[in-house]
């Protein structure tokens, strides 16, 4: 059975990391409201811009255009985004689940997967493993800023174009509200095209070309799609955090008023003890 003063210390203990959780739950609340202004507002930018690419597309660039055109798919590139840190409950440990079954199920398929990892967890996960990595991206999320995609999609376009992959794959958390994320397994290349209801080409004159105007925005778009995942995962890990501390707070405070109790429990029956003690001392003396 616990001491008195074995009580005392697990109680202290306690308190300080709930000191800890607390904290760390005030600094992510304060992290996801910036997080979550940044991807409600990229959001109907991305989306309005996916149906522009969509309605851009003739016919022909469907069966020439190499960023669209499908083909047998041989190797294919899944990009795994995940946090650089833990603490966040459940967030990496779903997408290093649904990557593993994705990347098994192409193995099934007789299709080679080869992994790009962006965030330390994935890449010190999979790397321990028998995974293919063809290269990794860590410490973005702690100063998330447009950069990085720079030096992320440069690498996968130079190799996709080269046919090295045949498919390009994103799999990221994506933000839903702060005690919600919905885990995401979206095709990058090629291009899904989706025409917006009224967006079709046929519809508008041209000025410049079409062809000019798509080749323009083709590169944004895509570099918008890399943005917006890199986003999503962002506020989606913030929000993890913050339930997670939130949890963690509430799950210490429970501890430690049970152990306050069981302290006194054990307190009060020593000081009875110590009474009874005296008590039958002095009835040995008058004997």
């Amino acid at each position: 059975m616990a001491t008195l003063r074995d009580l005392r210390s697990r109680i202290k203990g306690i308190a300080s990391t709930q000191q800890i959780t607390r904290a760390m739950k005030m600094v992510s609340a304060a992290k996801l409201r910036r997080a979550t202004e940044a991807i409600v507002s990229a959001r109907p930018y991305a989306n309005k811009l996916s149906g522009l690419i969509g309605a851009l597309f003739t016919e022909d660039d469907k069966l020439t255009n190499p960023f669209v055109m499908t083909r047998e798919v041989k190797n294919e590139l899944v990009v795994v985004i995940t946090a650089d840190r833990g603490l966040c409950g459940a967030f990496n440990t779903n997408i290093i689940k649904e990557a593993t079954h994705y990347v098994d199920n192409l193995k099934k398929e007789g299709i080679n997967p080869i992994l790009y990892c962006v965030g330390k967890k994935g890449y010190d996960h999979f790397r321990k493993r028998d995974y293919n990595l063809s290269g990794n991206l860590t410490g973005l999320f702690n100063s998330l800023n447009f950069s990085y995609v720079s030096k992320i999609l440069p690498g996968i376009l130079k190799d996709y174009l080269a046919g090295q992959y045949d498919r390009v794959t994103l799999i990221y958390n994506e933000f839903k509200t702060v005690v919600s994320q919905k885990v995401v397994s979206a095709q990058f290349l090629p291009i899904p095209l989706e025409v917006e209801e009224g967006m079709s080409g046929d519809l508008f004159i041209f000025e410049p070309s079409q062809k000019e105007i798509l080749n323009t925005l083709l590169p944004q778009y895509l570099e918008t799609n890399i943005w917006k995942s890199l986003l999503d995962s962002n506020a989606a890990e913030f929000g993890a955090r913050m339930t997670a501390m939130e949890n963690a707070t509430t799950n210490a405070s429970e501890m430690i008023s049970s152990l306050k109790l069981t302290y006194n429990k054990a307190r009060q029956a020593a000081i009875t003890k110590e009474l009874l003690e005296v008590v039958s001392g002095a009835n040995a003396l008058k004997g």
